[in-house]
């Protein structure tokens, strides 16, 4: 299958990224969001993005323009109808991508492909909302979409051979570097590092280091780009319990029950990075 047009679904932070990475492979994107105030500021944050590459000679203005050019924002499912792949990626919620999936098995052509960027839940659950569950997968790029080479590949039980093939080869011409997995909750990534997070927090609650000291070792002694507590309020608060509730749903295992000081700031509103607060203060 030759995937030459893309939906995204979800306007936020990974949609936008991957909106720029399809699009820098030269695919034609359609990102749909629940408004249009937020469909124009993320083409509003897609510019800024190619200028500041531009600044720094890391793309011409003629590849920027032209890149540009091929994402168009919506908010609109219909707009999404002959699309060959649909990547939704919104809240990790399963009740609100039951929803969608159900919704884009109505309004996308029936040999399309339909992804889920999930980070944990389960791909088979939502691939059985819809009348194609031999068509969908997921889809997990990491933030920020742009540099991050990875993505893994998750296969449920109901995908095809065929199915699996196309998104391998399409991840592969966006430059990305695909791992398949089966559908686990965390599949590789997260059922590794989300023990480790959890286990930081638990730490700084036993009075063991600062937050600031544990971020410094961890990156002075392991050689990590950033501390479990910069790391967790990049990823956010809100969507790190989340993960964690899918883990320990599915495992039942102890290493995956949140720590309750996590619990507290997302009660708090304390979300990282994106509400300003989180475990550090960015205001």
């Amino acid at each position: 299958m030759n995937i030459r047009s893309v939906g995204v679904l979800g306007s936020g932070i990974m949609g936008a990224g991957i909106a720029e990475v399809v699009a820098s492979a030269g695919a034609h994107v359609i990102v749909r969001s629940r408004s249009l105030t937020s469909a124009d500021a993320m083409l509003a944050g897609l510019e800024k993005s190619l200028a500041r590459q531009v600044d720094k000679g890391k793309r011409s203005a003629e590849d920027a323009a032209a890149l540009r050019a091929r994402v168009r924002a919506t908010s609109s499912l219909d707009e999404l109808a002959e699309c060959d792949l649909v990547i939704e990626s919104v809240v990790e919620d399963m009740d609100v991508k039951r929803t969608i999936f159900n919704e884009l098995d109505r309004s996308v052509r029936h040999d399309a492909i339909l992804a889920t960027n999930t980070s944990t839940l389960s791909v088979i659950d939502l691939a059985m909302e819809t009348s194609r569950p031999e068509r969908v997968c997921g889809l997990h790029f990491f933030n920020p979409a742009s540099i991050m080479p990875l993505v893994e590949v998750v296969r449920p039980l109901s995908a095809s051979d065929e199915t699996i093939e196309d998104v391998l080869g399409f991840v592969r011409a966006c430059g990305k570097d695909p791992v398949l997995v089966e559908d686990r909750a965390g599949f590789v990534v997260n059922a590794l590092l989300f023990p480790y997070l959890n286990d930081a927090i638990g730490l700084f609650e036993r009075g063991v280091a600062t937050m600031e000291g544990i971020d410094l070792a961890m990156k002075g002694g392991c050689g990590f780009p950033m501390g479990p507590f910069a790391l967790l309020d990049l990823v956010g608060l809100d969507t790190s319990l989340a993960i964690l509730n899918a883990l320990y749903a599915e495992h039942r295992d102890a290493r995956y029950a949140p720590a309750a000081m996590l619990r507290r700031l997302v009660s708090a509103g304390r979300l990282g990075r994106k509400s300003g607060q989180g475990f550090y203060d960015y205001r």
